[in-house]
């Protein structure tokens, strides 16, 4: 129980933390001038501050700094430096437009040395198709594409009022359940120190229409970064998720999949279809699934929520799947099946619809 309070404690502090700095961050924005200006494929119509990700991040690491206090956290140093590092390379890019080829080059280089950091490569697919452990010839670059996949699908995702910042106060809060469950404290505080910061940032840019703020390429490769370690933390050989449930049908992978459903499967379809169509696959358009709620008559904030409720549904289909006691590799050809055709179905649906009308 002690757990419990320790937790929500940090948890208020980051809400409050991220609460008061709003303001003064949304003033040192428009001072430095800050902005994200309108463009044919953006749907904002007027310059808007762009360093939300500095009130997320100001919530998340005091937050996580006062859980010290409790519990020695050192195993999250090497996490909040790569969100500090993210955060300021994002920030750069929020200035001065790095090409999608630089970034990309950087992010592999903020991976690597992750990995290295930490020592938790995803190294074993515990018990998926029967395999465990593999090799590191395997796993170092299936975590660098994994780490750089995410990142990138969080920067992609985030096109609409309240959308990347809900998607990831619902995978934070996920991830923070199950690593708290198996009782990597120290993770699932921080998961929610993060959770604590987004929410204040979450309802002003819903909501306010003065002091609006977008969270910026520096809040959402943040945010990227620290799913990634998670998923890493959790994916690794030994860790705590895979010793708590050894000798189960819970399927790691399949869960992580789930929770990470609509950002990976609009990612990938806006991705190969750009690729399709000959071009870049990092040229933005308007091809991603909350363009096509905005043109079909929807919100931001109904867009946002329909895109948050669907990838929660997908989390629950693979909740019946397991409590069903289905072998890990059916979990996963659920989930998989499931995280794409919906996804895919209903973008094909609005964007026809909206053709016929």
């Amino acid at each position: 129980m002690h757990d419990i309070y320790q937790i929500g404690g940090v948890f208020l502090i980051s809400l409050l933390v991220a609460t008061f700095s709003y303001k003064p961050v949304l003033k040192t924005a428009r001072r430095l001038q800050f902005y994200d200006n309108p463009e044919e494929r953006k749907l904002q119509r007027i310059p808007i501050p762009v360093m939300g990700g500095f009130v997320a991040f100001f919530g998340a690491i005091v937050g996580s700094l006062c859980y010290w206090f409790v519990r020695d956290a050192t195993a999250i140093i090497p996490l909040q430096v790569a969100m500090i590092a993210m955060l300021l390379i994002g920030a750069w890019d929020d200035i001065k437009d790095l090409s999608p080829y630089t970034k990309l080059c950087i992010e592999i280089i903020v991976a690597l040395l992750l990995i290295i950091a930490t020592g938790n490569p995803i190294n074993d697919f515990h018990g998926l198709w029967g395999i465990h452990e593999i090799s590191p010839w395997i796993a170092w670059p299936l975590t660098v594409v994994a780490c750089v996949g995410i990142v990138n699908a969080i920067n992609m995702i985030d096109g609409i009022n309240g959308l990347s910042s809900g998607l990831c106060i619902m995978i934070f809060s996920f991830l923070s359940w199950l690593l708290f469950k198996s009782h990597d404290f120290v993770r699932a505080a921080m998961g929610m120190t993060i959770v604590g910061g987004l929410i204040p940032f979450f309802i002003m840019n819903v909501f306010s229409r003065s002091s609006k703020m977008f969270i910026g390429d520096a809040g959402t490769m943040m945010l990227g970064i620290a799913i990634s370690e998670f998923i890493m933390s959790i994916l690794t050989k030994d860790s705590l998720p895979a010793k708590h449930y050894d000798n189960t049908d819970f399927c790691l992978i399949a869960f992580v999949v789930a929770v990470m459903a609509i950002p990976i499967s609009d990612t990938l379809r806006v991705m190969f279809g750009r690729i399709i169509r000959g071009r870049s696959p990092f040229r933005p358009d308007r091809s991603h699934l909350h363009h096509a709620f905005i043109g079909y008559g929807f919100g931001h904030l109904e867009a946002s929520l329909l895109e948050i409720i669907l990838n929660i549904l997908i989390i629950f289909f693979w909740m019946v799947l397991r409590e069903s006691h289905l072998d890990m590799q059916w979990q996963f050809y659920g989930v998989v099946l499931m995280g794409t055709i919906v996804p895919y179905t209903l973008f094909w649906v609005l964007v026809s619809r909206k053709k016929k009308d």
